[in-house]
């Protein structure tokens, strides 16, 4: 995908997107909601005709060769789309016979922990077994470019499991697997390849390990009251102090030990009491929160791009 444009109406969804995504790797495409992911996934699967830019998805353009691109891929939505009285073994076959080379309904089934409730109907399942079934009708067609969305959302920890090895399997037999998710330890977990966008445009790119250990590293961050006067501890540590959620606040500065000294030593002063400290590598969610930190404040906030229905490398917002 090269320079994707996507408008609705007078807004731009996507704003000049470029990544990759390889097979045999998982691509977990982030950001904060209305950032503009739905609708880039959506013209990945050639649901949507894009503004400008190129599209490609196995060498094909997926909205003028549709045809020869959909019963390649498999989508996994993150709800809806079955027959509320289906059963769960009908669901897998009527789905299976829409491809040629279909995998085994009974294995199927199986990989996803769902072969004892072939008989339940879709909608005796719980929420968790729903998703599961969701993912089991993507694959049903052996794709070789998988799309999920939320995977794992609202499922047990059991359930989190199966599906993780899945998406594991599916690389390990050298299927391109793209996922969406809020959970960042799933996508640090799981993720050959992170792309974080917000506004739709590109804030980061890299491995897990690439983004973590990246400049932006060498920080501090800390729990305490919300609402502390960050311009007084700012100049106190002589050093940026963000407050990215409420109660959660970000040093732009080395975690040395005068760092850590300067700042409890002004709580100390002020009598907030400090929840808890973090100084060296940042966790995915902490690079998370400071880019899309950034780029709020460097651009005034959009409407939901997304409407209803369907070495790190680091490229300067326009």
């Amino acid at each position: 995908m090269l320079d994707l444009v996507v408008d609705h109406g007078s807004l731009r969804a996507v704003d000049h997107l470029t990544f990759r995504a390889h097979r045999g790797e998982v691509t977990a495409l982030l950001g904060p909601n209305g950032a503009g992911k739905t609708t880039t996934v959506e013209t990945l699967e050639g649901y949507r005709r894009p503004s400008g830019g190129v599209v490609r998805v196995l060498g094909c353009d997926p909205v003028a060769e549709h045809r020869a691109v959909v019963g390649r891929i498999g989508v996994m939505l993150q709800s809806g789309g079955v027959y509320t009285g289906i059963r769960v073994e009908e669901a897998v076959r009527l789905f299976a016979a829409y491809y040629a080379e279909p995998e085994d309904a009974e294995e199927l089934l199986g990989r996803v922990g769902l072969r004892e409730r072939r008989r339940a109907t879709w909608k005796q399942l719980s929420g968790g077994e729903q998703q599961r079934l969701s993912l089991a009708l993507a694959l049903v067609g052996r794709p070789e470019v998988v799309f999920l969305d939320e995977p794992t959302a609202g499922i047990d920890p059991s359930g989190r499991q199966v599906i993780r090895q899945v998406v594991r399997d599916l690389r390990a037999e050298g299927v391109c697997v793209v996922l969406t998710t809020h959970d960042l330890d799933e996508a640090a977990r799981l993720a050959d390849q992170v792309v974080i966008i917000d506004h739709g445009r590109l804030l980061a790119e890299g491995t897990p390990h690439d983004l973590m250990n990246d400049d932006g590293g060498a920080q501090v961050r800390f729990g305490a009251p919300g609402g502390l006067d960050i311009t007084s501890l700012s100049a106190h540590l002589d050093a940026r102090v963000t407050e990215v959620t409420p109660g959660e606040y970000l040093v732009d500065a080395p975690p040395a030990p005068a760092t850590v000294a300067a700042l409890t030593a002004w709580l100390a002063e002020h009598d907030a009491p400090l929840a808890d400290l973090r100084a060296g590598r940042q966790s995915l969610e902490d690079v998370f929160l400071r880019l899309t930190a950034d780029a709020g404040r460097d651009r005034e906030p959009d409407p939901d791009p997304d409407p209803p229905g369907r070495g790190a490398r680091r490229r300067s917002r326009r």
